[in-house]
């Protein structure tokens, strides 16, 4: 396992009820969901992942990060975001993701564990 994925799955496992699903059809491509749905997609290696922003914070990612572009499929129309994530990225990159994991969650997420994840950032 890459160092990328070990600290996506650090950032999923703080996540209530989020699960990893290999996709087999996808060559063991992981997805991570929340109650069936997905809400980070990613490759082997976690150097190519898709998430969730709203549609604001989308456009406004792949303005202005140049590793940044909108999710293929027609899904960036609805604020999903292709993002590569080198193997040598920094803190501050992954404090972002971070941040950027923890919005697709609360956006995918039931209403119940969103406010969970929402709380706990508010009073951090």
């Amino acid at each position: 396992m890459t160092d990328n994925m070990r600290r996506l799955e650090e950032f999923v496992a703080e996540l209530p009820e989020a699960v990893r699903v290999d996709i087999e059809e996808w060559g063991g491509h992981p997805t991570f969901r929340v109650r069936g749905k997905n809400f980070v997609f990613s490759d082997l290696d976690a150097t190519s992942l898709s998430f969730k922003l709203t549609k604001d914070e989308a456009a406004a990612v792949v303005a202005t990060d140049s590793a940044a572009e909108p999710a293929g499929y027609g899904l960036g129309r609805h604020g999903w975001v292709n993002l590569t994530l080198p193997p040598d990225a920094d803190d501050e990159r992954w404090s972002q993701l971070r941040e950027w994991v923890r919005t697709s969650f609360t956006l995918v997420a039931p209403k119940k564990l969103a406010r969970i994840v929402e709380a706990d950032d508010f009073s951090s």
